[in-house]
């Protein structure tokens, strides 16, 4: 009474084949493909925006003067300055 057996599954099987047929059974797998896809995406897109704002978050900390820092002593440089 526990569990089904393996003949058990083969019969459930074959009723969800005769049901709904083979080709509507394949549009569901492309279809649940298609969402763990899809989801996956959504997740690794996630994760590399919140590594962006963490390295932003960084940058402005480090931009950010400390008490006591004379606006004289901050050195500003650009780009162009790199290739003078």
């Amino acid at each position: 009474m526990g569990g089904f057996s393996i003949t058990h599954w083969l019969i459930l099987l074959v009723v969800v084949v005769v049901v709904f047929g083979t080709s509507k059974l394949k549009n569901a797998g492309k279809d649940l493909g298609g969402a763990v896809k899809g989801f996956k995406d959504a997740v690794r897109d996630e994760e590399s925006d919140h590594q962006k704002r963490r390295v932003l978050d960084h940058d402005r900390e480090a931009l950010t003067p400390k008490e006591g820092t004379r606006v004289d002593d901050i050195k500003v440089t650009t780009s162009d300055d790199d290739k003078l």
